[in-house]
């Protein structure tokens, strides 16, 4: 790292930021955290006024009640578009970057093989309407900055999948747990800790993915929760996307590939699966 940057985190009260945030100081910057309640994204002035006297700026703010949006594709455009245009803006006008967060769900999981960060988006929801959105309009008010696509989070600061099993295993006998749909579960720490090495990388704006290696079932996941914690997986059961129908369709593919960050000279994430036991034993 060449000096400590200035950084703005919004969102900060949410999954990704309760670790994204001490992984920036630790690595020496002076972060600014402003959670929904300190910043309105949707406000632009509010944005600009935020925005103001930092070097980079990481949206973590996102609407992500993804079966929510498709009756409420207003509301969730409104932050995760237009809300992501304010942050973008603001960071324009004061010369900061933006580091934009974004999701699998921009792809409609029809690929055979791990998609690119150059694969045109393709999105089959009214969540992943809103990302892609907010990608472009990113892109076209702050060239200076860049789309950091994740996928399957899961980590302490909040509700999620790996967090749901836990519960479950304590509350039912058997699960049922969908086996059509695949991606990569990722560690908020793990993704923490690639984003401060891209911002000490000096990474170059554009495209990135940025996943745990290898991929999974969200059955296989779910039997890898159980076998960490000593459970007999055999009480997660198989099922598919048709008998857990939920309102906003998934990509029944949302593997990426990081070799976007090859060219940056950015070391990837680890296997998914080692991150798990390692998350599981903390």
């Amino acid at each position: 790292m060449t000096s400590p940057r200035r950084i703005l985190v919004t969102g900060a009260a949410g999954l990704l930021a309760h670790d994204l945030v001490p992984a920036l100081r630790g690595a020496g910057h002076v972060v600014t955290a402003m959670g929904r309640d300190d910043l309105d994204v949707t406000s632009p002035a509010e944005c600009v006024a935020a925005t103001a006297g930092h070097d980079l700026v990481v949206n973590c703010a996102a609407w992500t009640r993804v079966d929510e949006a498709e009756g409420e594709e207003g509301l969730a455009f409104a932050v995760n578009a237009l809300g992501a245009a304010n942050v973008a803006r603001g960071a324009a006008r004061t010369g900061a970057r933006v580091v934009q967060l974004s999701t699998d769900y921009v792809f409609d999981g029809q690929s055979t093989q791990p998609y690119a960060a150059e694969h045109p988006p393709s999105p089959l929801s009214a969540y992943a309407r809103t990302k892609v959105a907010g990608e472009w309009a990113v892109r076209a008010l702050c060239a200076d900055s860049w789309v950091v696509r994740t996928a399957w989070l899961y980590g302490g600061g909040g509700p999620n999948f790996v967090s749901t099993i836990l519960r479950l295993a304590d509350e039912r006998g058997t699960l049922d747990v969908v086996d059509d749909q695949r991606g990569q579960p990722t560690w908020t720490r793990d993704l923490a800790e690639l984003l401060v090495r891209m911002i000490d990388a000096d990474a170059g704006p554009g495209t990135y993915h940025a996943t745990a290696s290898g991929e999974t079932t969200w059955h296989g996941l779910a039997r890898a929760v159980f076998e960490e914690r000593g459970l007999d997986p055999q009480r997660v059961r198989p099922t598919t996307t048709e008998h857990f129908r939920r309102p906003a369709r998934r990509p029944a593919y949302a593997v990426l590939s990081n070799r976007s960050l090859d060219t940056v000279g950015v070391a990837p994430i680890r296997d998914w699966r080692e991150a798990l036991a390692e998350y599981l034993r903390r």
